[in-house]
């Protein structure tokens, strides 16, 4: 869907003074928190609140909006949910703000208190759960923020709105999201190669690691390596190896159980990078990693601790733009 929020963003957070009529009518700043910016308005359309005069940095009046956001919103009003063009695109309005505006300390209150006003009608709670699931936890998802979504999953595995089996799927995906979170180490395995050399991926050497899960059937998978293998920024990295230390490493990893199709495929990769294989499918079986989809990307320092997680090539070639 189409963001329009970093206009309205811009306007509201960036604008000292308001020229509607009606706030000159309230007597107090007090009165304007409490009152007008609790209205609950027309369905037509998505009121965002009126934020106060006398909050003028841009850094609390964007702690106001995202703290007041769905205020004049009518959680009770279930036709909202069959009118994304105003529902949903204020969600995926408001989840923009919160990567983008405020810290993440005011991002997760926001959302608590969010969740909090989903539970006035237990039909818009199931939406908005699905909205979060949508736009947070699915690979395809362009706002796709696992930290955000372990702060709703904490609240989700709670409530007693959902159903058990509800709650369980939630109960799973809060597991797997902690895992091999950024700035903790990844986990390790054994992994085989074509010659049947076996090893761990702690014991690869490397100032960085990029870790790649592929599925060689993935015509996905084809496009991000390709991309990987052009990337200006990781070749001029895995330029600076040389004999007495290896800045990048490049490791790809096939998960499954069709080792046949996966030797086919390997003269397609490039030699100097690390082709193995899963040889007991323990990664599968164990849940090591949360693989939502192929390609999944992850970037190791040498310590094996992770930098980014679940990341597209663009990040990483973001990354290694201004690094090492």
């Amino acid at each position: 869907m189409k963001s329009l929020c970093t206009y309205f963003f811009l306007f509201f957070v960036l604008a000292a003074t308001a020229c509607s009529s009606s706030r000159k009518a309230l007597s107090d700043a007090d009165r304007e928190r409490t009152g007008l910016s609790t209205q609950i308005v027309s369905e037509n359309i998505f009121h965002l609140p009126q934020i106060p005069d006398d909050i003028t940095s841009a850094e609390e009046r964007g702690k106001f909006l995202v703290m007041h956001y769905w205020d004049r919103f009518d959680f009770s009003n279930e036709r909202l949910i069959s009118r994304p063009e105003i529902t949903e695109q204020a969600f995926v309005d408001y989840i923009h703000i919160l990567q983008n505006y405020v810290s993440f300390e005011d991002a997760k209150k926001s959302l608590q208190y969010t969740l909090t006003k989903m539970e006035e009608n237990k039909a818009m709670y199931a939406y908005f759960t699905s909205l979060f699931e949508k736009y947070l936890y699915e690979p395809n998802s362009p706002f796709r923020n696992e930290e955000f979504y372990l702060v709703v999953l904490k609240q989700l595995i709670k409530s007693p709105l959902l159903s058990d089996a509800e709650r369980s799927k939630y109960k799973f995906q809060f597991r797997m999201a902690k895992k091999n979170r950024m700035g903790k180490k990844a986990a390790n395995f054994d992994c085989a190669l074509a010659t049947g050399e076996t090893f761990s991926l702690h014991s690869l050497k490397s100032n960085y690691l990029l870790l790649i899960f592929f599925d060689p059937e993935c015509s996905t998978c084809d496009a991000v390596i390709q991309q990987i293998i052009d990337s200006e920024p990781i070749n001029r990295a895995m330029k600076m190896n040389s004999p007495t230390r290896t800045m990048l490493t490049v490791l790809t990893v096939y998960p499954g159980e069709n080792i046949g199709e996966w030797l086919d495929y390997l003269p397609q990769l490039p030699a100097e990078w690390i082709h193995a294989y899963d040889q007991g499918m323990v990664i599968t079986k164990k849940n090591l990693y949360d693989i939502k989809a192929y390609p999944t990307l992850y970037l190791l320092d040498k310590n094996k601790k992770v930098i980014l997680k679940d990341s597209p090539p663009e990040v990483v070639e973001g990354f290694f733009s201004v690094s090492p």
